[in-house]
This record gives structure tokens, C-alpha cells and sequence, in this order.
């Protein structure tokens, strides 16, 4: 697909109530760690990137993962695999994008970012893993 069929969006996911002290980041395009942070007092944690759409719609970009024809979603990193090796959890949030309502895509085509939240804390208070539903998707 030509870049110049594609438009530029700008995404934030944001992990409300996140294990204090818990590592996370985002997937660097070689695999490792990319922008690691972690709640010192449960404060939310921010990760900005961005992906490109095409017409389908068709999504792509560096954080940008795949399954199947159609599925597309972020993976956010957790414990050891956001760097941290002394964590006890080596784990992956999943978040999916390619349900992203056309009309939220377009505004965000136009200067607008596409923040989902999620909550980061499991119910048996250990870091929310596995594929999670946003809490709230709005444009910013």
C-alpha cells in the first residue's frame, strides 16, 4: 500500500490504576522495551505513538501488531518484559484498534489524538494482562 494512501493518527493509551512499581512500556520496533515507566503512587501511565490507516481500513505502524485478515492491537509490556528483570511478572496487555469507529479515526486524521484507557490492576490486584476492553475511547 502506497504511504500516500495512508493518513497519520495519533494514539495514547492510558493505564488507570496501574500496579505500583510495576513496569510497562511499549514494544520498540526491534522487540525490546520502548519508553518503560512505572506508578510510583498509582497514578495513570501515558504511552503516545502513532499509526497510519488506510482505506479498508487498514492499519499499520511500529507498535502496531496483527492476527488474522482484520484483527490489529498494541501490545503494552509488562514486568520483565518492559525491562524490569527483578519484576515477578512477565506479562502483555492487548489492547485491539481495529474497531476504532471510522468517524473517531477521521477526526483524529484532522490534529485530534485517539486516547483509549484501560484499567492496569487485576482483580486479584496483580497487573491486568491478556486482551483488554478500553474503559473509555474519546478523541483529545
Amino acid at each position: 500500500m502506497k504511504l500516500a494512501d495512508q493518513t497519520d493518527i495519533r494514539m495514547r493509551i492510558v493505564i488507570d490504576a496501574p500496579v505500583i512499581g510495576v513496569a510497562h512500556s511499549l514494544p520498540s520496533r526491534d522487540g525490546g522495551p520502548l519508553d518503560p515507566k512505572c506508578s510510583d503512587g498509582g497514578e495513570p501511565l501515558a504511552f503516545e505513538f502513532a499509526i497510519r490507516v488506510a482505506p479498508g481500513p487498514k492499519v499499520f505502524g511500529d507498535q502496531v501488531r496483527r492476527e488474522g485478515p482484520e484483527r490489529r492491537f498494541v501490545y503494552i509490556r509488562i514486568g520483565q518484559m518492559a525491562g524490569d528483570p527483578a519484576s515477578p511478572w512477565t506479562r502483555r496487555m492487548k489492547i485491539d484498534i481495529h474497531d476504532i469507529a471510522e468517524d473517531m479515526r477521521d477526526r483524529a486524521a484532522h490534529g485530534g489524538v485517539i486516547e483509549t484507557r484501560v484499567h492496569g490492576t487485576a482483580k486479584d490486584g496483580a497487573p491486568a494482562c491478556a486482551t483488554l476492553k478500553p474503559t473509555s475511547r474519546r478523541i483529545v
